[in-house]
């Protein structure tokens, strides 16, 4: 599993502290929602030539991780 703090940060002052990838304005969620919409990963590289695979895995990383810590009452 990729290790998502390497890639991905949080601040206040960008995208409203939404977590972002670090070194662009581009949010998790636009890359999951690039995803679900079905682009693959080779067209997002190519449309965003500042990302790399390990970014987009981050993102997947991420998510992957806040989903196994929510708790339900």
């Amino acid at each position: 599993m990729v290790d998502y703090k390497k890639y991905i940060a949080i601040e206040p002052n960008k995208r409203f502290g939404k977590p972002i990838l670090i070194g662009t304005r581009i949010s998790v969620y636009d890359v999951l929602n690039w995803l679900a919409n079905g682009m693959s990963k080779k067209e997002i590289l190519i449309d965003f030539p500042e990302l790399k695979e390990e970014s987009i895995n981050a993102c997947l990383s991420f998510v992957a991780n806040r989903e196994n810590s929510i708790r339900v009452a």
